[in-house]
């Protein structure tokens, strides 16, 4: 396992004293099952811890600074903030599917790219953090990279439903959406959809679901008519 993790740190601004639960944290089980002569873990275990230190994290974070917000707001909203699409788009921000650990057949289908791997990967790298360095490290982490740009990801979160209102209260025409392509093998395969008033197309989207291509399209539909 010959990964630079070191350029993961610099990105991150953490330097991990135990490097082996950061390689732990990276390790996907399909390299795990191909490596077991090895004993390599994969990071499973992990991502359970860190799905609960981020949602504990944000929940704190929301109750303090939403104080306006009742329950029921404040759970959609950190639904947002912490849902697969989302935390997949974090990840980006430190390029952390370029330090995963696949297995042969995972990297050749773009495993590397799919939103499940590297959002559960970057899980477990929030629980690598907490267990290395404490819950004020693991803290830090995920107010800079997943408590940042809210709004934004609430629109992301929320973009079929606020589209739809927006289109309601104009009453600019009827929204609906298309799926215009379909790619790949049935275990990988991606959509491309378009937002559509009457037949006109707003927005363009791509995802790894039908859902998922839709919302990306109504995203989009939504910046444009924000900048429009």
């Amino acid at each position: 396992m010959d990964m630079d993790y070191h350029k993961l740190e610099q990105k991150i601004e953490y330097e991990f004293r135990n490097k082996d639960i950061l390689i732990n944290a990276l390790t996907h089980t399909s390299y795990a099952n191909e490596h077991k002569a090895q004993g390599v873990l994969h990071n499973e275990r992990l991502e359970f811890l860190g799905d609960a230190v981020l949602e504990m994290v944000s929940s704190e974070f929301l109750y303090h600074q939403m104080g306006s917000m009742s329950e029921g707001e404040m759970s959609k909203l950190r639904a947002s903030l912490v849902c697969e699409p989302t935390l997949a788009n974090d990840a980006k921000e430190i390029n952390l599917s370029d330090f995963i650990y696949l297995g042969k057949g995972e990297e050749v289908t773009g495993g590397r790219f799919r939103d499940s791997i590297v959002s559960d990967a970057f899980e477990s790298l929030i629980a690598a953090i907490f267990l290395d360095g404490g819950i004020e490290a693991a803290k830090k982490f995920i107010h800079r990279f997943v408590l940042n740009d809210i709004e934004s990801k609430r629109m992301f979160y929320d973009s079929k439903t606020i589209l739809q209102e927006r289109i309601n209260a104009t009453k600019r025409g009827t929204l609906r959406y298309e799926i215009v392509k379909e790619s790949g093998p049935d275990h990988n395969k991606s959509f491309e959809a378009v937002a559509l008033l009457d037949d006109q197309v707003i927005g363009e989207g791509v995802g790894q679901s039908k859902k998922a291509a839709e919302q990306q399209a109504a995203f989009r539909a939504l910046k444009q008519l924000d900048e429009g």
